[in-house]
């Protein structure tokens, strides 16, 4: 195949910068779990917290594999920290060990191979960027930190989101869009674009939500 067929190639914004930001905000969040909080409910239907650090492990050493390698497999990559342990120092040391590596990161027209299908690397790198900053967000609101995704962070995502989760396979992911009111920064827009519904801190951490699985 080629680059030209090859899925995302030249997509805009196809750079180590967005994912890279996208994992400071996340380990950021992270940065305010404890243990007391891993049955926490989050915005993640039927998921608490231990299982969605778990979810996002599991992504962020996906995501490492196919751009260090250029493949992923069926199965999550093997090694790395055990994310059943202690799912939140797992994450953290995940997000740590890709963000190492992203000032080298060159895409250009490399190809990943996802499960024996091309997909242009700067896209993978994308789709990571959208999937660990949604994640970030998720963690915050389970913690209770509220920290907003950064302005130019979401903006850059919100331009591409559409490209990402295209309309005809978004539902076995993610919840219809919904409305994120007059008042929401690009951060919760994003959010509400993917699902989540928004609300605002309230005593004693309630949240509401409507995504279907992450």
């Amino acid at each position: 195949m080629s680059p030209a067929g090859v899925p995302g190639q030249g997509m805009p914004l196809a750079n180590a910068g967005t994912l890279e930001r996208a994992l400071r905000y996340a380990l950021g969040a992270a940065g305010a779990v404890t243990p007391e909080l891993m049955q926490q409910p989050t915005p993640c239907r039927g998921w608490d917290l231990r299982m969605l650090l778990l979810h996002a492990g599991e992504s962020l050493a996906a995501l490492g594999q196919g751009l260090d390698s250029g493949r992923v497999g069926l199965y999550p990559a093997a090694g790395g920290p055990d994310g059943a342990g202690d799912p939140a120092l797992a994450f953290r040391e995940r997000a740590a060990t890709l963000l190492a590596s992203c000032p080298a990161a060159e895409y250009g027209e490399r190809t990943v191979m996802i499960v024996g299908c091309p997909m242009a690397a700067g896209m993978l790198a994308l789709t990571g960027a959208l999937e660990i900053a949604v994640h970030g967000w998720d963690i915050s609101r389970a913690c209770g930190s509220w920290e907003p995704i950064p302005p130019m962070l979401a903006l850059d995502l919100l331009e591409v989101a559409p490209l990402l989760v295209a309309a005809a396979d978004r539902y076995a992911l993610f919840a219809p869009p919904v409305p994120a009111g007059p008042t929401a920064d690009p951060g919760d827009r994003l959010a509400a674009f993917l699902g989540r519904e928004i609300v605002r801190p309230v005593q004693g951490g309630v949240i509401r939500c409507r995504t279907r699985q992450s």
